[in-house]
């Protein structure tokens, strides 16, 4: 049975993965105002992905037989100095969600959780590639600086995301 504690930073949790999709919007629409449609295509799909990882947080405390409680999401910044600044900021962001992974998986050994160890692996292994996906693209960019032409080339490439709901996520 999951503790209190667990399910409380859980519901912490969905917040802070919704706050994440809410974020990626609100970069995907300045991307999208500024002409990065490639950009904006990324920042959206990548928008798509995080509400996917509050759902499964969401369904595990139902698995559990545990409450999800919806809190307010706070309101994310929607003007960026460029689209480098955008992906310094997801970047950060990341680096920053990776450490409230990090902290869970601290609490369910603290709470002698194994199940809700076990079910954080999936997100430690997905932070790594989260963090590596923005640490690539902040290298490209900077490598492009303000040359047109290797912007409309990331731009481009970034276009070519897709987005797959995850097999295992299944709707209450």
């Amino acid at each position: 049975m999951i503790s209190k504690a667990m399910t409380t930073a859980i519901n912490k949790q969905i917040n802070a993965e919704l706050y994440s999709s809410y974020l990626y919007l609100a970069m995907s629409a300045y991307a999208t105002n500024i002409g990065m449609k490639g950009t904006a295509h990324w920042l959206f799909v990548q928008a798509q992905e995080e509400a996917t990882h509050a759902m499964r947080f969401y369904n595990y405390l139902n698995d559990q037989g545990a409450h999800a409680v919806m809190e307010a999401i706070a309101k994310p910044p929607t003007e960026f100095k460029s689209v480098l600044a955008v992906f310094e900021n997801v970047l950060k962001h990341e680096k920053h969600v990776t450490a409230l992974i990090h902290n869970l998986v601290e609490l369910a050994a603290k709470e002698k959780d194994p199940a809700t160890g076990v079910m954080l692996q999936w997100f430690v292994t997905e932070q790594v590639e989260e963090e590596s996906n923005a640490t690539e693209i902040v290298g490209k960019l900077k490598l492009a600086g303000d040359n047109g032409g290797g912007l409309f080339m990331i731009d481009k490439d970034l276009a070519t995301r897709l987005f797959a709901p995850p097999p295992d996520l299944t709707l209450p």
